[in-house]
């Protein structure tokens, strides 16, 4: 596994473990179709919430949530629109992004994560 890719299923784990503390159960990871990916896909009581989540040493450059374009979100919609054509649910769906900003990357023992309901707009 590369870099990146550890330093990315280390930023899902994160994730992942933020929004069960907050009452989320995991439903899939890295939910994959041929136009994209979805990182994580949680649910609630009230949602099923495709998550993309964005790991960066710093918001010094741009927040992490800017680098999830208006191209990026119409790639997740329409995984999210094949994964609810083979997965039913009566859940609504909901779109988030979750911050994480750690500054010494995968060592980072605590790192800052921001979750943002709702963020595709």
């Amino acid at each position: 596994m590369g870099r990146n890719n550890l330093a990315g299923a280390w930023g899902e784990a994160q994730a992942a473990e933020y929004l069960r503390r907050k009452g989320y159960q995991m439903v899939a990871a890295g939910y994959r179709s041929r136009f994209g990916e979805i990182d994580l896909i949680v649910r609630n009581k009230k949602f099923l919430v495709f998550v993309e989540v964005k790991l960066r040493k710093s918001p010094a450059f741009a927040n992490a949530c800017e680098y999830v374009d208006r191209h990026k979100q119409d790639r997740i919609r329409v995984t999210a629109s094949i994964y609810l054509s083979r997965n039913p649910t009566p859940l609504q769906p909901r779109f988030d992004v979750v911050e994480i900003y750690a500054p010494e990357g995968i060592r980072t023992t605590r790192p800052e994560i921001h979750h943002m309901e709702d963020a595709f707009q």
